[in-house]
Parts: structure tokens; sequence; C-alpha cells
């Protein structure tokens, strides 16, 4: 499932040829994906124009003209890719239409943006956009982690007196926004951290750590381009690239890439996902 980074680099590939545009048509190919789409959804966005593209954790937003937001969730291979830009980032012919090709946004600068999913468990809704931040999916998401409001004194308040493991806990999105198994996993290992420790029992010191470690690790997967381990794409169709820089996630039974560690990488299962950690550097 792709987490922040690979979300907010797929909005930052696609904010040159949607951003300020008019979807000149939307082709809506099918009634839904991991559930059905709103009503008249080809008809509401064709003529809207995009005034701005935003994230929200694992969303993208785009705010229309018409008082509407449209939200996007890629799922587990959902990609949303972008030809004939006329800015000249992307491959300027149309490829061929693709058998999962499910919704196709032309614009009216003359690039195309196609939503293509295989498995078909990404989603697309129409919101108000005056009460978006109230709709189900987003009114109880934490703060993001590269903004102001996540800070030491808010992870301090979220894990106060729980018996929640630390892994556990940073994946909770109420308690923070976009962080997914592989981001966690390589953020614990850079803190020093027992994945398996109670959030209650960590020191405020060990907590203040983990603040600028999560932006560090996250800024540096943007920067990437995400990871692409199996599905993921940019918008311009490139592989991410951040899964070339994993200290432990995947790399169970490897050498730990601690300076001076001769210790193994490790696996446990945690809430039914996969933990890699090395037991001699994360205590």
């Amino acid at each position: 499932m792709p987490e922040l980074p690979e979300v907010e680099t797929v909005r930052r590939g696609l904010e040159p040829s949607m951003s300020g545009a008019i979807i000149a048509q939307a082709d809506v190919n099918r009634p839904n994906l991991r559930w059905p789409f709103p009503d008249r959804m080809a008809e509401r966005l064709t003529g809207a124009r995009v005034e701005r593209l935003r994230r929200r954790s694992k969303y993208i937003l785009a705010d229309l003209d018409r008082g509407e937001t449209l939200l996007i969730h890629l799922g587990m291979s959902g990609r949303m890719t972008v030809s004939g830009d006329p800015l000249g980032q992307f491959v300027h012919t149309h490829p061929a239409a693709q058998k999962h090709d499910h919704v196709v946004f032309h614009m009216d600068n003359g690039a195309r943006v196609t939503f293509n999913d295989p498995r078909r468990f990404g989603a697309m809704d129409l919101l108000d956009t005056a009460t978006a931040p109230t709709h189900p999916l987003l009114a109880k998401i934490g703060p993001e982690p590269l903004g102001n409001d996540f800070n030491e004194a808010h992870l301090t308040r979220a894990f106060q007196n729980k018996n929640t493991p630390v892994k556990t806990a940073l994946l909770d999105q109420h308690i923070v926004a976009g962080l997914g198994n592989i981001y966690v996993c390589e953020v614990l290992f850079r803190a020093g951290i027992d994945p398996a420790q109670k959030v209650g029992t960590l020191s405020r010191a060990r907590v203040a750590s983990l603040v600028p470690i999560i932006r560090d690790v996250l800024d540096e997967a943007i920067v990437s381009g995400g990871s692409s381990l199996k599905d993921f794409r940019q918008a311009s169709g490139e592989l991410g690239y951040f899964q070339h820089s994993f200290r432990v996630y995947g790399r169970e039974g490897e050498p730990c890439k601690g300076t001076g560690c001769a210790a193994t990488v490790c696996r446990i299962v945690q809430a039914g996902r996969s933990t890699f950690f090395c037991p001699e550097c994360q205590t």
C-alpha cells in the first residue's frame, strides 16, 4: 500500500498538468472501484477547474471550482500517470488505452491523466469542499508528520500511559498521518528503538527523537520518488528508488547496516504486519 512519500510523489507529479487546468472531459469506464463511484461522477468532473491539488495522509485531494473535492486513494495497485504534458516533463504521446484504465482525465492543456488499477482496491469520491475535513475518511486522521502540529508535545500526549508497542502506535493514523509499515520500520531503526517497546515506557527524550527522524526519513523518501516494491510508479511512469536505501525493511537475515554491528536483521509479526529490526541496535 503506498505510504505518504509515494502519495506525495504522485501529487507533485500531477500538479504541473492538473493544478489550474480544466478537466475538458472525464471518462469513467466502470461503476466502481473499492466502492461505487459517486452519482454522475463523469458529468460533475467534466468542465471543472482544478484549483488546488493537495494531500491528506494517504489521500490525494483535488479541490474544484464547483465547490467539490475529488478524493483519490491509490489502493494497492493504483497508478496515476500523465501523458502529453505541454510542459515537457512527461512523454508527449498518449499511450494506447489499457484494460485497467478505469478513470481518465483529458485536461484542457493537452495532458491526459489516467488512473489504472488492476486490483481495484483504489477509490475515488466527490466531497463537499467546505465540509471535507469532517468526512468520515478524513475526520479522525492525526497531524501531518511534516507539519507544525506534529511535534514532541503531540507524541508525548498520544503515548502517555499506553500499553501499545511503538511500532503499532506509529501505524495508527489517529496519532500521525500517512506512516506505513516500511517507513515506521526505518524510523525505529534510526531511532534505535525496539519496535515491541510499549510507548508508555519510552523516555521523553526518546519520544522527542522520533519527530526529526520521522521527518528525515519521509523527506529522503520523497526526494527518492518513494519506494517501488511491486506496483508503485510515479506520475511519469518511473519507479521510485528509496528501496535501495532500506536499512532494515525486507532485509531479514541480512547483515545489519549499523556502524560496527555484527548482528543480522530479524523479522517479527506485529498486528498482522512484518516488522524488520536489528536486535542489537534497537533496544
